[in-house]
């Protein structure tokens, strides 16, 4: 079953240098939503520690810039936390700092009560191209339960907001939430429809432990979502959204044509990049990781010889970036995976996109995973109902296959085949993490 061409056009990935995406990580909220379980700390306007951290973070993207780690840059996306509670000039600052990469899409995240009037103007003129809004839901109620700081009249004011300054517009929605009914849910995809926006995300709600929600679930003040409403309400969105012009393109996420998010499939189809700011994540092939090593991370460990592909978390606080934005004061937590790993877990993100698995990296899997064990797998899946070949002949996730997608990814990743290498180190002159 030939799929297609030499898998030295997917092994080039393992033999990046530097980092073809940025992600720099501002972990201030106004206040802690019942569902986040995400690195974010409750910070009251204008505590000068945002600013700090801020001013840290575009130090550490110009060392790595002046290191050639982002010659390659080709998004950036500024999320949290809430980046817009910097405010304008603050924001703005941090904009243009990343803007300084080349990187051609530039998306910032925002809260509507945050997005102060003006804001996504400065920020358009600073160099953003996307602004992505956590409006979650335009019904009071849910907006309440949730523990969300604004309501739909200000979401619905931000929204507009963002789409006159002319930068491409997202939000993110979600479904499940307690006491959500068919009704409102429809009304919320069809108000943020109505404000013009290009690009939605859609969300279950998911409860995780540790969150005020996992708490009353654990307490059995709260129920957890239904599965089956959960699948239904995302079928829902689906078909509005698409009567709208938007089509699905990742597992979560829908666009008008041309306005997919670039920094979001870069995650999903193995290209390597960079993550600033407490608890953010990177991804970088052992070339590139041993030049960031080399040029300013000193303190990261050699990689084990068979290692073709490291990811790395930063474990510095806040705090401790905001005094020393040093890259070499940074510690990070790393994981190291070997080429057939990296194979696998290509295989299984790629399985997010509706589009399905690249032929190159079908044939790279089978050269490195072995193509016997790769073709059991495959067709075990597609046996399942999970995968079929499209018109193209490639391999992509039907419906059932969406609506079942842990499955999917997680026989995908089986074939990763034993553990990951994990290992921490500490930065020069840092306090233990």
């Amino acid at each position: 079953m030939g799929d297609g061409p030499s898998p030295n056009a997917w092994e080039g990935r393992l033999h990046a240098t530097a980092a073809e995406a940025l992600y720099l990580h501002l972990p201030f909220c106004e206040s802690k939503c019942a569902y986040c379980d995400f690195a974010s700390w409750v910070t009251r306007e204008g505590d000068p520690l945002m600013g700090a951290y801020a001013r840290a973070l575009g130090s550490q993207v110009r060392e790595l810039k002046g290191a050639g780690l982002l010659s390659s840059c080709r998004t950036a996306y500024l999320g949290g936390g809430t980046p817009s509670l910097l405010g304008t000039d603050g924001l703005s600052d941090l904009v243009r700092a990343v803007a300084s990469t080349t990187a051609a899409e530039l998306s910032v995240e925002a809260n509507p009560e945050s997005l102060a009037e003006g804001m996504a103007g400065a920020l358009a003129e600073a160099g953003a191209t996307r602004v992505s809004l956590g409006v979650q839901s335009l019904d009071d109620g849910e907006l309440r339960l949730l523990g969300r700081a604004h309501d739909a009249r200000t979401a619905l004011r931000a929204l507009g907001d963002a789409v006159s300054s002319g930068l491409d517009v997202s939000c993110d929605l979600m479904c499940a939430i307690p006491r959500q009914t068919s009704e409102s849910w429809a009304r919320s995809l069809r108000g943020v429809l109505g404000e013009g926006v290009g690009h939605v995300s859609v969300y279950p709600l998911a409860i995780e432990d540790g969150t005020a929600f996992g708490r009353a679930v654990d307490e059995g003040l709260m129920d957890e979502p239904e599965d089956g409403l959960a699948a239904e309400l995302m079928e829902e969105a689906e078909r509005i959204l698409g009567e709208a012009g938007l089509s699905r393109y990742e597992v979560a996420s829908y666009a008008r044509p041309g306005r997919a998010c670039a920094h979001n499939q870069a995650y999903w189809t193995g290209r390597p990049y960079l993550g600033l700011g407490c608890s953010a994540s990177g991804m970088l092939a052992r070339e590139g990781y041993l030049r960031l090593r080399d040029a300013c991370c000193p303190q990261l460990p050699e990689p084990a010889p068979a290692s073709a592909r490291l990811r790395l978390r930063v474990l510095t606080g806040r705090r401790a970036i905001a005094e020393d934005p040093r890259l070499s004061s940074l510690s990070f937590e790393v994981e190291e995976l070997d080429a057939g790993q990296a194979a696998a877990e290509d295989l299984m993100l790629g399985a997010r996109m509706t589009r399905g698995l690249d032929p190159a990296l079908v044939s790279h899997a089978r050269l490195v995973l072995g193509g016997g064990r790769v073709q059991a797998t495959l067709d075990d899946c597609v046996a399942r109902g999970l995968l079929a070949r499209d018109g193209g002949g490639r391999l992509a996730p039907t419906h059932r296959g969406w609506l079942l997608g842990n499955e999917l990814y997680g026989t995908l990743w089986d074939l990763a085949g034993g553990e990951t290498l994990t290992s921490r180190c500490q930065g020069r002159g840092a306090p233990k993490p």
